[in-house]
């Protein structure tokens, strides 16, 4: 997420030509956004981060309703 957050902004830069930005290529932030859709598509799920973070807040809705069990009694 941070990584998409960076191309939006350096594009906003880049489009506006604020300071240092409007010398910037903009195929670098082409590489930027092929970088992040190679990430999303493949490196990610090859990973398992995506299967992690589902995991992960699955555990966390288990935990939530084992402790309101618990709490009625």
């Amino acid at each position: 997420m941070p990584l998409i957050v960076l191309i939006v902004a350096l594009v906003a830069l880049r489009y506006f030509e604020v300071w240092k930005f409007a010398e910037l290529s903009w195929w670098a932030i082409g590489a930027l956004m092929v970088l992040a859709f190679l990430w999303f598509e493949f490196l990610e799920p090859m990973m398992g981060f995506d299967k992690r973070r589902a995991h992960n807040e699955d555990e966390k809705r288990r935990k939530e309703r084992v402790k309101q069990t618990f709490d009625k009694k």
